[in-house]
């Protein structure tokens, strides 16, 4: 439960950028909630649903996108980067929904994406109408193939989702002809960086948003962009691979990359200085170490990237122990803040990546994800909620293959790392499907929602003081009101092996117990707010807890156990 704490003061955290200790819900608009009862959630539905969003207290909402797409990998290609797609609305549905949510006092982010557009986009369509060696074919990379006739890919690179990352094109007199390059699937051709009317088109795309009225961007595949300019082979081609990480450093990661975010920083900044809004690049950046993560938030380039390392460690204190030294140390040395994430749309919900062999998670992963989404709000920085963790929703693993809609099931025939699980739509209210998702109450949802859905429906859980939601919403109160949180120091404390123990500011002490077995507190009396059931003196397992403690500027604090 939530308990009062003692003022501290006035938050410091009212002179710094939004951006740097934000919570932001990201909202997957096709699941979110559909006003039009075609089973497909729209922006208008996300527009009646921000005074949800405002009573659980997160300070904006990132959007997937939802431009005019054909839907081959449900809006990340994109066939028009300014306009919306009817299934979710229009540009006067837009306006509405950052004007309202501006009215609520939560800002608005974009998700952007610059890697590669849809193959219905007008560049690529005048590509493979223009012929080799054209300007149009010079915007993405078109390029002969090897072997006899040109037959073969002309390297071995493969696609994040599956197959080679390669495609021939069959050219306007019927012959075979060149092949085109697609990272994720043939209806994603990636974008040629180093082409300059690549990054013309993009400064109007950002203009264009920034002119509607938004607070910023995430940016899908942060990392990619650029392409070793010679296309060689992959030191690492694994031949029979059916989906990778960005582990290819000649596809990923390339310098090059970091001249872009230097030149949408500063569009970014020309916005600010007209109205003194600070407008926020955050971008979704896959490489090996913490310390290559730094260089895309240096102060001139993102302001913030998702560091998602948290998010794939294995439930153990030492493992977060390690991930959260090393962001602190290689990140927040920049002058950035960390963004840290435990779930979003590409990843199996939490509940269930925690509960080990249960799907539902009900038991060991509903309380192992309650308790590390106190973590990540006591940690340093900036933090994302996927839409459904704050109603601790459980993974949908029995999708019948007939209703799977990711391309990774497509083009694999393997239904792992499927993301189909974590895109259910949400249930808002009743007792079966569609929930209160979809306006009619006999409209199927574009993804079958399953019958213990009720379980987890909003309106239940608003009524349960015990439930996900109060928790995510009592800590947002407590990360807003108390000082020593959002940005701030962190200091280790003594703990058990299996337990994970910090100090924020001055005086609010965060500790997981990543064990099973109860252990001493590491401060007295009750917690200001606990995961689970939390006797005063004790640290149960799989349970998280804050206290706050006596210090020089807050003697009225619990003290300090002596234990």
């Amino acid at each position: 439960m939530l308990t009062a704490p003692a003022s501290n003061g006035p938050s410091q955290r009212l002179t710094l950028p939004w951006w740097r200790d934000a919570v932001i819900y990201q909202v997957y608009v096709r699941s979110f909630l559909d006003s039009t009862g075609d089973g497909i959630g729209d922006l208008a539905g996300v527009r009646s649903g921000l005074p949800y969003l405002k009573k659980l207290g997160v300070d904006g909402i990132w959007l997937s996108p939802f431009y005019p797409s054909p839907q081959h990998d449900h809006g990340y290609d994109v066939a028009d980067y300014t306009g919306v797609d009817p299934v979710y609305g229009d540009l006067g549905e837009f306006a509405l929904l950052v004007g309202d949510a501006h009215r609520l006092d939560i800002k608005v982010l974009l998700d952007i994406v610059p890697n590669h557009c849809s193959s219905e986009h007008p560049w690529f369509q005048q590509a493979l109408a223009a012929g080799p060696g054209s300007e149009a074919r010079s915007r993405f990379h078109f390029v002969p193939g090897r072997g006899p006739g040109g037959d073969l890919p002309p390297n071995n690179w493969h696609a994040m989702f599956g197959g080679p990352a390669w495609s021939r094109v069959t050219e306007a007199d019927g012959t075979p002809g060149e092949w085109y390059l697609h990272m994720f699937t043939p209806e994603q051709p990636d974008l040629n960086w180093r082409n300059p009317a690549v990054g013309a088109l993009f400064d109007q795309v950002l203009r264009c948003w920034l002119d509607r009225g938004v607070d910023g961007f995430r940016i899908d595949v942060a990392a990619g962009l650029f392409k070793h300019p010679e296309l060689p082979d992959s030191p690492d081609p694994e031949a029979d691979a059916r989906t990778r990480d960005s582990v290819n450093p000649l596809a990923w990661n390339q310098p090059e990359v970091h001249q872009v975010w230097r030149r949408w920083r500063e569009v970014c900044e020309e916005y600010t200085a007209l109205d003194g809004r600070e407008r926020l690049l955050v971008g979704e950046v896959s490489v090996p170490t913490a310390r290559e993560h730094a260089l895309y938030v240096r102060p001139d380039e993102l302001h913030q990237a998702f560091f998602f390392d948290l998010l794939g460690a294995a439930w153990d204190a030492s493992a977060f122990r390690t991930v959260i030294t090393d962001a602190l140390r290689d990140i927040a040395g920049t002058g950035s803040s960390v963004t840290w994430v435990l779930n979003n749309h590409d990843q199996v919900r939490t509940v269930t990546r925690y509960g080990e062999s249960d799907p539902k998670g009900s038991g060991l992963g509903a309380a192992r994800a309650r308790a590390a989404a106190l973590l990540m709000l006591a940690l340093p920085g900036a933090a994302y909620v996927y839409q459904g963790e704050e109603l601790g929703l459980p993974e949908v693993v029995d999708l019948p293959d007939e209703v799977l809609t990711d391309p990774i099931f497509r083009r694999t025939g393997s239904r792992a790392r499927v993301r189909d699980g974590c895109r259910v739509p949400l249930p808002w209210s009743g007792h079966a499907s569609p929930f209160g998702f979809s306006a009619g109450t006999q409209v199927k949802p574009w993804l079958p929602q399953p019958g213990w859905f009720a379980e987890h429906a909003t309106d239940r859980a608003l009524a349960d003081p015990r439930s996900f939601w109060h928790l995510y919403r009592e800590g947002l109160q407590l990360r807003r009101g108390l000082p020593q949180l959002g940005e701030g120091a962190l200091r280790w404390l003594e703990s058990p092996p299996q337990v994970l123990a910090f100090e924020r500011g001055d005086g609010l002490i965060c500790a997981v117990n990543f064990g099973t077995e109860p252990v001493p507190a590491p401060a007295a009396g009750a917690p200001l707010l606990s995961s689970g059931t939390c006797p005063a003196g004790t640290l149960p397992g799989s349970t998280a807890a804050w206290w706050v403690v006596a210090s020089a500027t807050n003697p009225h604090a619990r003290p300090i156990s002596s234990q």
